[in-house]
Parts: C-alpha cells; structure tokens; sequence
C-alpha cells in the first residue's frame, strides 16, 4: 500500500462511510486505513482507538446536520413552505446520495446501553433534529403538536431509510418527506 498523508477529515469522511454500511462492529481500524489509503499505524496520529473514530465520527456528522440541515429551520427570514422544502431537500440529499443507512440510527441499535459516550451524542442529534423539525411544525400547530409530530417523522425516516436499503428502493422514503410538506401546507 502506497503511503500518503491524509487529513483527520478525509478519515472522518471516510470511516462514516464505513459505518453507515459495514456498522461499528464490523469496520476495524484496518478497514478504516485501507479506504483512507494509508498504514494502519498512521490512525494513531489522529485517534488513540475505534471507539475514538467512532465517537469523532458521529460529532463530525451531527455537526454538518446541525450546520446544513437543521438551522435551516431556524431561518426565519425564509418563508415557512421554502425553509421546510429545503430542509427535506438537504436530508434526501444525505441520504439518497450515500450508502448505507443513518449512523446514528445503527449506532443506537447496535451498540449497548452501557457505551454512554456514544448514546450521548446520538441523543443529541436526534433532539437537534426533532427540536428543529418542531420549530418549523409550530408556525401550523401547537408546541405539544409540533413535538409529537417531529417525533414521529424522525421514526418515520429512520424506518423508511432501513425499508429502503432492504428494498433497494427510495420511495417509501420520499414519501415522508413529501408528507411533512403537505403538513406545514396544510393539504
């Protein structure tokens, strides 16, 4: 294997691509070097172990949906239909541009209770998310309203990404989205 420098990014980027389609217990370090191009031993510079990998992993994605998805809600210069329009736009990007399914949606399910530091940042972006989602439901419907919907539609797309990879097949997916619009329309 050719030896090259690469960034903490690129291992970043890399490894969630690991993740999302061969999950945390399946990916190993080995794994991880090997799609960066790179030695085994030169993750060390950058992580001290997997479970290090993998928490940075999901910091590094919960940052860009926090960035690129989810302040979108909060933009409320934007008329209510556009910033939801957008929204689901950025989330069908994500997640019909790449493989596997949600990071943090296997991470929950595959990693046990007692791995803390994991279920932190993935309660995090799953509140980040349904806090987002709730905010822009309630420019129609009540706070308890808006809440209980973004739940709902957080379980609806995290059903619907499984169903899609299992069926290899987006539309049962799109429909959620296109769902959430008609809700904030109000049709």
């Amino acid at each position: 294997m050719a030896i090259k420098k690469t960034t903490k990014e690129e291992i970043l980027k890399q490894s969630v691509k690991l993740f999302k389609i061969q999950g945390y217990y399946n990916t190993s370090m080995a794994d991880i070097a090997s799609a960066c191009g790179i030695l085994k031993g030169s993750l060390y510079h950058h992580f001290k172990s997997k479970d290090d990998v993998g928490l940075a992993s999901l910091h590094f994605i919960h940052s860009y949906f926090v960035d690129e998805v989810y302040a979108i809600a909060y933009k409320d210069e934007l008329h209510i239909f556009e910033r939801v329009e957008q929204y689901i736009q950025k989330i069908d990007e994500y997640f019909l541009q790449s493989e596997g399914g949600c990071i943090f949606g296997n991470f929950a399910l595959e990693l046990p209770k007692e791995r803390e530091a994991f279920r932190e940042i993935i309660r995090e972006d799953f509140d980040a998310w349904v806090e987002s989602l709730a905010y822009m439901f309630q420019s129609k419907y009540s706070k308890d309203e808006a809440i209980s919907m973004a739940k709902e539609y957080v379980a609806l797309t995290q059903g619907a990404i499984m169903m899609m990879n299992l069926h290899n097949s987006a539309d049962a997916y799109l429909q959620v989205g296109q769902k959430i619009i008609k809700l904030i329309q109000g049709k």
